[in-house]
């Protein structure tokens, strides 16, 4: 207790941070439950690739090592910004490789909801074995690009240069998100096949190509976590994912799955929650205070704190 008591700020500013990582993974569970009504387990291998492809980008294209030192300037914007989006590229086209093979041909056969959950849950192994043979299942590190250097101390608070990025670029991706779901023609498109699927289908939209886009934006902002992901902790393994996904799952259900601004309250909820509570009880007790989360939403609120589908959301 004591150490969160002298530490708040620091512990307030750590848990925003990774409250934000927990809300771009949990948009992925969101936008496919809000309009599926199914959950997509295997959300958090698809977190898992974005981190190896973070690695692969700065390790093997850009030809940095442990042992290089940080980079700055244009050079440093420059390599950032390849690596969040070569993360966000590959996290959204296994996403669109999930649905095309585990939700796709099941839903135009017409099966319930039970068959594609457990396809999911199939997707999930086979892409976390895959990585666990092509590592053989070792901890990868990642190249530090972005030097850890303090920018400044508020109230105690030690505001590090990777944590405050993840800060500002975060909420930006998620507000840019919330834009097109609500003013875009493809987003009311996403939220009329949320509404009523076959009313859609017969108003002439696309109901395949409006669920693969869904997928591929929740693959996006999946991988985009996983980029700042990789950023601050410098470190990945092939269910990596496990944990984080279980965390951004809760996060989604805290704030009402379905219902993307629940996603961003949710996960800025957790985030803080954990840390906190890591502070006081020790840092084993992480997973620990997520399952107790989860189970009290399921049995207390389970529609969350925003209990609306995707459709009903407002800006």
């Amino acid at each position: 207790m004591q150490t969160l008591i002298h530490q708040f700020w620091q512990l307030t500013f750590s848990g925003v941070a990774q409250g934000f990582i927990y809300v771009l993974i949990s948009l992925g569970y969101t936008m496919v439950y809000g309009v599926l009504r199914m959950i997509n387990f295997a959300n958090s291998e698809i977190f898992m690739f974005g981190t190896f492809a973070t690695v692969v980008v700065s390790r093997d294209l850009l030809g940095y090592g442990s042992d290089s030192q940080p980079i700055h300037g244009f050079t440093l914007i420059w390599s950032l910004a390849l690596a969040l989006v070569v993360s966000m590229i590959v996290s959204g086209v296994v996403a669109l490789l999930v649905e095309l093979i585990a939700y796709r041909r099941l839903r135009s056969r017409g099966t319930n909801r039970l068959a594609p959950l457990i396809s999911a849950i199939g997707m999930s192994i086979v892409l976390s074995e895959s990585m666990r043979l092509l590592t053989a299942s070792r901890s990868v590190g990642s190249p530090r690009l972005l030097a850890k250097t303090s920018l400044a101390e508020i109230g105690g608070a030690n505001i590090r240069v990777d944590q405050l990025m993840v800060v500002i670029v975060a909420p930006i991706m998620f507000f840019v998100l919330q834009w097109f779901v609500n003013s875009t023609r493809l987003g009311k498109g996403i939220r009329a096949v949320s509404m009523n699927e076959e009313t859609a289908k017969l108003m002439g939209i696309n109901l395949n190509r409006v669920i693969s886009a869904t997928f591929l934006i929740g693959g996006l902002m999946t991988g985009a976590s996983a980029f700042f992901f990789e950023t601050v902790y410098e470190n990945t393994k092939y269910n990596i994912g496990f944990n984080l996904g279980l965390a951004a799952f809760t996060a989604a259900v805290l704030g009402g799955i379905g219902n993307i601004r629940g996603a961003f309250f949710g996960g800025l909820a957790l985030g803080l929650l954990e840390t906190y509570a890591s502070a006081v009880l020790g840092s084993q007790w992480k997973p620990v205070t997520v399952f107790i989360v989860l189970v009290i939403v399921l049995l207390f609120r389970p529609n969350g704190i925003f209990g609306e589908a995707v459709q009903q959301t407002r800006v």
